[in-house]
């Protein structure tokens, strides 16, 4: 079978790389020329851990187009990955989704071929699938549902950052079929490309739709639970977040996964997911209280972040940022705790130098002149005599204590990343979940 993929941002065009690597040959579509170009010089267009090497080792694989017919002429099966923003109420527009789908299933109505396999795998409100998706399909191309055509719903469980492993070693397939055949090919997919065994877990379109944004809801509403958790240790003198939460996670009920207290969460999906999640709740007549208080406390964290940088801040009012990006290994800034923490601090006037080797152009493009760029981690930390570590980069293990330019060097740290052991009375350390010393 050979597999086109509609959409080569940061999900498309590792989906359609780590397909690729599997031995399926693969038509990358886009609408931008210069995506399609990169793709065809054998480029990755996107930023993401080991996914040049694969553009590379797989380019005989991997063509792109800016020509949707391709998808129907040239392949059996098409993954839906394009953009589904979110909308001001909550829910995902499919505007990009439509547009392409109606494309698609144009050409597919001039096709004498019998059946091709749909894969939605961006992630749309639960109903959205049958109520818009399916009709859309059959009125542009003249056929019926399970006949000419097939649907499946499969979003990815995946973190930015770790993009190709997750896709390859994934705990759980999520199948929404619209029937049987769509769903037997799909796993077929799956079975070849996974390297480990994972559930594959087969049902209703509209109930893989509802597990999609329910999963990364309640996953935000454990990060929330371990950031109060944090807050509450941090007021209390002896209290450790870090070994309480090893502790919960050691419960079978409870696992360690996003149970560590620190930053608010942020990125591409978790904060949209849960506002999607409260907003589908609505539309059928019930409150998500806990979905929605989880934001709450998302936002507080935030604010409490301000407080705590405000109260220890040198008389120059000068900081050394740590990190920008909503996560580690990914220039993303979207829905960024740090990016909101620095606009927080930018309004109160503060001076902010800021290091990250991957977000930095994305937080040019948002900050301009607004504060200052670092090239490296030592320029960052010896900007100013507070610094803020928002991110846990690894190298902040090993500083050598002549990055300290004050005594004490006031160290506020989200992630517990630095040992102020090593430094003695010559920094004032304050971390997220620890009563200060």
């Amino acid at each position: 079978m050979k597999i086109s993929v509609v959409g080569l941002g940061k999900l498309g065009a590792c989906l359609a790389g780590s397909l690729a690597s599997k031995g399926y040959d693969i038509i990358g579509i886009d609408i931008d020329n210069e995506v399609v170009d990169t793709v065809n010089a054998g480029k990755a267009p996107v930023t993401e851990p080991g996914l040049q090497e694969l553009y590379t080792t797989c380019r005989d694989r991997l063509t792109g187009t800016t020509d949707y017919a391709k998808a129907i002429t040239d392949s059996d099966i098409t993954f839906m990955v394009t953009a589904t923003p979110s909308e001001p109420d909550g829910h995902f527009s499919t505007r990009y989704m439509e547009s392409a789908l109606e494309s698609l299933a144009k050409a597919l109505g001039k096709s004498d071929k019998d059946y091709h396999l749909f894969i939605i795998t961006s992630t749309v409100s639960p109903g959205t699938t049958d109520e818009s998706l399916i009709p859309l399909i059959e009125k542009a191309s003249g056929r019926k549902l399970n006949q000419g055509f097939g649907v499946c719903y499969n979003p990815e469980f995946i973190a930015l950052g770790s993009v190709i492993r997750d896709f390859l070693n994934p705990d759980l397939v999520l199948i929404g079929e619209s029937g049987k055949r769509a769903g037997d090919i799909l796993t077929g997919v799956h079975e070849t490309v996974c390297e480990n065994e994972p559930q594959i877990s087969r049902m209703s379109i509209i109930s893989a739709e509802i597990m999609k944004i329910s999963l990364n809801s309640y996953v935000t509403m454990k990060i929330s639970f371990a950031n109060t958790l944090a807050a509450i240790c941090q007021n209390i003198p002896g209290a450790d977040v870090d070994a309480i939460s090893q502790a919960l996670g050691a419960d079978k009920r409870i696992s360690p996964y996003y149970i560590r207290g620190g930053l608010a969460f942020g990125g591409p999906c978790f904060p949209r997911d849960n506002k999607a999640f409260i907003n589908f709740a609505r539309k059928y007549g019930r409150e998500a209280a806990l979905a929605e208080a989880t934001d709450r406390v998302n936002y507080d964290q935030i604010q409490n972040l301000k407080e705590l940088v405000l109260e220890h801040l040198p008389d120059d009012r000068k900081i050394s940022l740590i990190g920008l990006a909503y996560k580690v290994n990914t220039p993303v800034i979207e829905e960024s705790a740090a990016v909101k923490l620095t606009e927080e601090l930018i309004n109160q006037g503060l001076k902010i130098t800021v290091f990250d080797p991957l977000a930095t152009d994305n937080a040019r493009r948002l900050f301009g002149d607004k504060i200052n760029y670092a090239s490296s981690l030592e320029e960052c930390l010896t900007a100013s005599d507070c610094w803020v570590i928002t991110l846990p980069y690894q190298e902040l293990r090993d500083i050598d204590e002549s990055l300290l330019t004050a005594d004490p060097t006031i160290i506020i740290d989200c992630w517990r990343t630095i040992d102020p052991a090593r430094f003695g009375s010559k920094v004032r350390y304050v971390a997220l979940g620890k009563a200060e010393l």
